[in-house]
């Protein structure tokens, strides 16, 4: 059977250009660390391992992409230096981020569990990605998911 999505193209699709930003390995890991509240570099890279070109590059990217921007700060007797801190565009992907830790906390985790855990400011409780559709329903099982063609889709020519 011929999968319908065949029907439509997808070069212009939303998900391949937001994996453009995202995609990289470390690009997460970078935002986990800005939504946890660190945002200087040096302190980044020490808690992370990352490289310092690829950290450097993956900063520039977010804040070109505007994810991040670049906030001045200079400590007492020290040169002025940037703190990177999370725009509307950034804070955003916190879904993404709590839908990636739920699934790397169900399939991923050691024994002892995941090292970082979310929850809601004002009760404390747990948080969870939940999918709804426009109309309020509560969408239990993944396959009761139906991918059509958008407002953007394209009929392929054969």
């Amino acid at each position: 059977m011929r999968p319908a999505a065949l029907d439509w193209s997808v070069e212009n699709c939303t998900i391949a250009r937001a994996m453009e930003v995202l995609g990289e390995r470390w690009t997460l890991v970078v935002l986990r660390e800005v939504f946890t509240g660190v945002r200087r570099f040096d302190d980044m890279r020490v808690r992370t391992g990352i490289p310092r070109q690829v950290l450097t590059n993956r900063l520039a990217a977010l804040v070109r992409q505007g994810v991040l921007s670049r906030e001045p700060y200079r400590e007492p007797g020290s040169r002025l230096r940037h703190e990177y801190r999370l725009t509307e565009k950034g804070l955003d992907l916190w879904p993404v981020l709590v839908a990636v830790l739920g699934w790397g906390d169900r399939y991923l985790a050691d024994a002892e569990g995941s090292p970082l855990s979310v929850g809601h400011r004002d009760c404390g409780a747990p948080l969870r990605v939940e999918l709804r559709c426009a109309d309020g329903h509560e969408v239990d099982q993944v396959r009761d998911v139906v991918p059509r063609p958008g407002p953007g889709a394209r009929r392929r020519t054969p």
